[in-house]
């Protein structure tokens, strides 16, 4: 088997915590490989025009249409997206969302702050209504950052205490207070002094653990990624109490239920006892579900698995249907104690437009039964998945939940180090045959197709996949 990982390893390998590198030689070689006169003058277009950024330029391709489960690029290929940003839930154009976003348009377009509207306390009252439980009251903001800003917001008014506990590799949104919270140094890197009094503490992680003593008792000797009650990943949520008696002032802890982009699945054991950690010492505990909620757990939102409530969720991405940008934070009647703070105070507060999309995408996962569906195909997945696993070397780990699916390589299974050239050589050859998703931390395949899917879209999908392993595995000699 050869391999030639080490360089990456030495480059600061935390910039490959959020997404695919682009800057690599094979990026280059993709890059190069689209021969179109057009799509080579438009990506230098943007590329003169766009300020630069890390993860975004160069663009992978460009685009001229999306519908359902597709995207399509100026020569008229068409990738089946399993990325899509987590806002494609019910992929691109659906009809009921373009249909109420296009009547609200006519009628109500803008909505001005100190004013209501019908169609943003429907929006409201229907997100209460799913949410269950005691979380019965929201606010709207223009994305997931905002709204994150305002879970902190209003954590330091109702605990007086302002210190965060958050999680390593964790991503909470690119703004400055939401780095300050997030885990991945690649967000942090040269912004200098931050949002004070963040501690963080490693994420309850069942293939490769902080704590690879206690992980050996855990969930390593089982298919990751089952949120079950039996878990012995509980040391990760004792190591919270332990930072919270240590350090005191702690208002909130922040995370997300399940990590999105390397698909860290904790058991609700971890969960049951974050809940009562979080209790007993007055924290509260904020879930944030923006990439996950509205349904890709198979459960409206990703804590609903756990079986536990948070004290505020904060929802984004998919809650506007792939079409219009929107976020909520949901949180307790009791936290109702903030009439005199701004806690948002945006723009578009209680945009009619932005809550037409977001009550159809509520009315679509509704009528056509798609948490059942999810919760089938997920099943599915996993099975086709654990078999590849079984065929194929290259492959650690398989885990997830609901539409959402991790594959972690790696060049052995004991040390298990990362398959960094191995896992871009896939999604490159994915993206040859059709197939777009996203890779997080250098070597895990990070699927997450939309909820509306086909099974045999899921079955075409996978076959590209594994088709895409297979011949990973014969260059790099693992077979």
């Amino acid at each position: 088997m050869t391999t030639t990982n080490q360089e990456p390893i030495l480059k600061a390998t935390h910039f490959r915590s959020e997404g695919d590198v682009n800057t690599t030689p094979a990026r280059e070689k993709w890059n190069e490989s689209l021969n179109d006169d057009a799509t080579q003058a438009m990506l230098k277009r943007d590329s003169d025009v766009f300020l630069h950024q890390a993860m975004s330029t160069p663009c992978l391709d460009t685009l001229e249409a999306a519908e359902g489960i597709y995207i399509q690029d100026a020569t008229g290929k068409k990738y089946m997206d399993f990325h899509g940003n987590n806002v494609h839930q019910l992929g691109y154009g659906h009809p009921h969302i373009i249909n109420k976003v296009t009547q609200q348009m006519a009628s109500l377009p803008f909505s001005p702050r100190r004013f209501t509207n019908e169609t943003a306390v429907q929006c409201a009252e229907k997100l209460t209504q799913i949410c269950g439980g005691d979380l019965n009251r929201v606010l709207f903001a223009p994305g997931g950052t905002s709204v994150i800003g305002m879970a902190l917001k209003l954590a330091r008014h109702v605990t007086n205490n302002f210190k965060v506990v958050s999680l390593w590799d964790s991503f909470h949104g690119a703004s400055l207070d939401a780095i300050s919270v997030g885990g991945e140094a690649c967000f942090r890197e040269g912004m200098g002094p931050l949002m004070a009094g963040v501690e963080r503490i490693p994420p309850a992680v069942s293939y490769r653990g902080a704590f690879p003593l206690n992980d050996s008792l855990s969930l390593r000797g089982q298919n990751s990624g089952d949120a079950n009650e039996t878990a012995c990943d509980v040391h990760y949520a004792d190591y919270l109490e332990y930072v919270i008696e240590k350090e005191g002032g702690i208002g909130a802890f922040i995370a997300e239920a399940v990590r999105n982009t390397d698909v860290q699945v904790p058991s609700k054991a971890y969960w049951k006892r974050i809940r009562e950690i979080c209790d007993k010492h007055n924290v509260m505990l904020i879930i944030d579900d923006i990439p996950n909620g509205m349904g890709r757990s198979g459960e409206w939102f990703t804590h609903q698995a756990f079986d536990i409530e948070p004290d505020i969720l904060c929802i984004g991405k998919g809650f506007g249907g792939g079409l219009v940008p929107i976020a909520a934070m949901i949180t307790k009647d009791k936290y109702n104690t903030a009439a005199q703070v701004s806690l948002g105070h945006y723009t578009h507060e209680k945009s009619p437009i932005g809550c037409a999309a977001a009550l159809a995408t509520m009315e679509v996962i509704e009528q056509k039964n798609l948490l059942e569906k999810v919760q089938a195909d997920s099943v599915f997945v996993r099975e086709q998945l654990l078999q590849m696993k079984e065929k194929y070397p290259v492959i650690g780990d398989v885990r997830g939940i609901g539409l959402l699916g991790g594959v972690e390589l790696v060049t052995d299974h004991i040390p298990k180090p990362r398959a960094f050239d191995e896992a871009e050589a896939v999604l490159y050859q994915c993206l040859n045959d059709g197939l777009s998703f996203k890779v997080s931390q250098g070597n895990v395949i990070q699927l997450s197709p939309p909820l509306i899917i086909s099974r045999s879209e899921l079955e075409v999908a996978l076959s590209v996949f594994e088709k895409a392993i297979a011949k990973v595995c014969k260059d790099f000699e693992y077979l």
